[in-house]
């Protein structure tokens, strides 16, 4: 195996804004970081490398094909849509990920948009800076309904760790789940949970989560059949992948009223262009992109992917997404 390879990370600035050294991964090997990779340069820049470290920079089977010391890749993120990983396994390049390392931070922003659906926090306290407590007659006011959770049911796509680790918080709340899963796992958690056709979940839940990872198949699932399905009086929730929902039909729905609001950590073109229809909608709120990015869940990453590269090195890689294709 390669005793001193050269490691190229493409893209590892939200990785390493400096708060999160990539000091394990130099004691393996001669590493070049780049913030940012354009399409433009991935080539170029990975063209010597042994291993190539990448979050959202593409690779797909001509830039794989161009790189013809490459040996290894892994993923600085769960997901690995952004690599070809059949053209990869053909050309014996295994592509790994990093599984689970951002389980709570996750979750925890999934609750942060639900209870700012529900609550309205900020708006609250821009009414109270701008004087309207001061000068209420009363000693409470609220500029929006209050959503109370416990008893509504939360229905949650994808039952992975992320799924189930929501569904724990959710029943925390009081709330009770059904789930989706196109294979029910053996390991269900800790809290009871009813598994549903999708079209039972969007009908039947006061909020919807999606916390499933998007392939070819599912790309765009979430369309205007499935929301027309949704109580007016609904929340949508995604923290997985922006690609997971058709955005012109979402913003119709909240348009429409036929929805009663939208919690947004993804979208499907990221950085968010301008022209996103989900910008002017009502009731739809946003972060942009972080729920994966507290500094806690950054250094397990940074643990992981060091793992993934030392054993990758020691002839038994771990975290392996591929395998079916490797030749």
């Amino acid at each position: 195996m390669i005793q001193k390879p050269n490691i190229v990370i493409l893209d590892g600035y939200t990785i390493n804004p400096g708060d999160n050294p990539w000091t394990p991964l130099e004691k393996l090997g001669d590493c070049t970081i780049y913030d940012r990779t354009p399409p433009e340069l991935r080539g170029e820049r990975a063209k010597d490398a042994d291993i190539v470290l990448t979050s959202k920079v593409k690779l797909d089977e001509a830039t794989l094909a161009a790189l013809p010391k490459l040996r290894y890749i892994s993923m600085l993120a769960t997901g690995y849509n952004n690599v070809d990983v059949e053209a990869a396994g053909k050309r014996g390049i295994p592509v790994a990920n990093i599984p689970a390392y951002s389980t709570e931070s996750v979750v925890q922003t999934t609750f942060a948009l639900l209870l700012e659906l529900a609550v309205h926090v900020g708006i609250h306290d821009s009414a109270v800076k701008a004087g309207e407590w001061v000068r209420s007659p009363d000693h409470s006011f609220w500029k929006t309904p209050i959503v109370e959770l416990d008893g509504l049911t939360l229905g949650i796509v994808g039952y992975g760790t992320i799924g189930r680790a929501v569904a724990r918080v959710g029943a925390a709340f009081g709330m009770k789940i059904m789930a989706y899963a196109p294979r029910v796992p053996a390991d269900l958690g800790p809290v009871p949970v009813r598994f549903v056709s999708l079209d039972e979940l969007f009908a039947g839940s006061d909020v919807v989560s999606l916390n499933c990872p998007q392939t070819a198949e599912n790309t765009g699932f979430v369309n205007s059949r499935l929301l027309s399905l949704m109580k007016p009086s609904a929340f949508f929730l995604n923290v997985a992948r922006g690609g997971l929902v058709n955005e012109v039909d979402l913003a119709a729905a909240l348009h429409s009223g036929k929805l009663a609001g939208a919690g947004l950590d993804v979208v499907a073109h990221e950085p968010m262009s301008p022209d996103n229809p989900l910008l002017g909608a009502p009731n739809c709120i946003f972060t942009p992109h972080l729920a994966w990015a507290s500094l806690a869940a950054r250094r397990r990453l940074m643990g992981i992917l060091a793992a993934n590269v030392a054993t990758f090195l020691a002839g038994e890689p771990q975290n392996v997404v591929n395998s079916r294709f490797l030749k």
